[in-house]
């Protein structure tokens, strides 16, 4: 194939303008935002945590997913650049669905970083040491290039003999396989098998840790400890369903709700999973997060007396 025509959101192409703008303000937030939420865990030897490596993990692995997808349906909406190479959209899909299975396992190993602090405190820096932090970042990196890298071959076996139009704004695994006139069921089955055995798993084993996290919580002895650690599982659990929730309903909809669902519905929340989780997670950290918003004005104010 030449390559590949993204034509957007069909059935919007008249809003094309005006739908760039809240989701190119939810781009620069979520750059700006994820990025200062870094150099404030960077920066401040405090904050050289389990709980907040991890948060720094999902906030890379955040900025490099809406990156991955955002400024080309920006310029497809603003210049009408709509064509891309064969070769740059599986590119696109793979570092897509790579990161979307590695922001999947970074919300499980800080759902057990919680479980660990609040059902066995005496053990947590014996637990999660910087060894065992290394080993589960290698882990959430090779888990997801595993899952993620046969995808490239089955698309790469079927015939193209139709035409080259991918009704969304960027590429994903199921529009690519759609535009073939081969059997795609290896796709279709592959697919779900990835996203079951992956980020299903996922959720089942953070479902599990939280479930017990709270039976810990509610034996706590004093108000104010119950009331520290629900809060810290509060934000967790907002970023969690903020991430999983338009994830996969666009996932099966693209799959199973095609006769049901018009295209446009899953398409546009398609593109919000990419910028709502990443641009409100370090608002939710940073509002009830007490020793980030510290580190955050202690930086900013180390930042202003070195401008002096």
């Amino acid at each position: 194939m030449a390559g590949c025509l993204l034509i957007g959101i069909p059935g919007l192409e008249y809003l094309h303008i005006w739908l760039s703008i809240p989701f190119c303000t939810m781009y620069v937030a979520a750059l700006a935002s994820n990025s200062i939420l870094i150099c404030v865990i960077l920066s401040q030897p405090s904050l050289h945590e389990p709980m907040y490596i991890f948060l720094s993990m999902l906030a890379s692995a955040d900025v490099l997913l809406s990156t991955a997808t955002m400024p080309k349906a920006l310029a497809n909406f603003w210049l009408g650049s709509s064509h891309i190479s064969f070769d740059g959209c599986l590119t696109q899909m793979f570092f897509i669905h790579f990161l979307f299975v590695a922001d999947s396992a970074v919300l499980l190993a800080m759902a057990f970083d919680r479980y660990v602090a609040i059902c066995s405190p005496l053990r947590y820096a014996t637990i999660l040491t910087s060894t065992v932090i290394g080993k589960i970042t290698a882990a959430t990196l090779t888990r997801s290039f595993i899952i993620m890298f046969p995808s490239i071959f089955l698309l790469k076996r079927l015939h193209y003999c139709r035409v080259n139009i991918i009704a969304h704004t960027f590429c994903e695994h199921m529009g690519i396989a759609r535009l073939s006139c081969s059997d795609i069921s290896i796709n279709v089955w592959y697919g779900l098998a990835a996203a079951l055995l992956s980020t299903g798993l996922d959720i089942i084993l953070i479902a599990v840790s939280y479930i017990r996290i709270l039976r810990a919580v509610f034996q706590l002895p004093s108000q104010d400890a119950r009331s520290k650690a629900l809060s810290t599982c509060g934000s967790h659990v907002c970023v969690i369903l903020l991430f999983y929730i338009p994830a996969l309903f666009s996932v099966f909809a693209y799959r199973f709700g095609g006769r049901f669902i018009p295209s446009y519905v899953h398409i546009l929340l398609a593109n919000l999973y990419v910028v709502i989780p990443p641009m409100l997670n370090p608002i939710i950290y940073g509002v009830r997060t007490r020793p980030i918003l510290e580190g955050a004005k202690q930086m900013f104010s180390n930042l202003a007396k070195e401008c002096n």
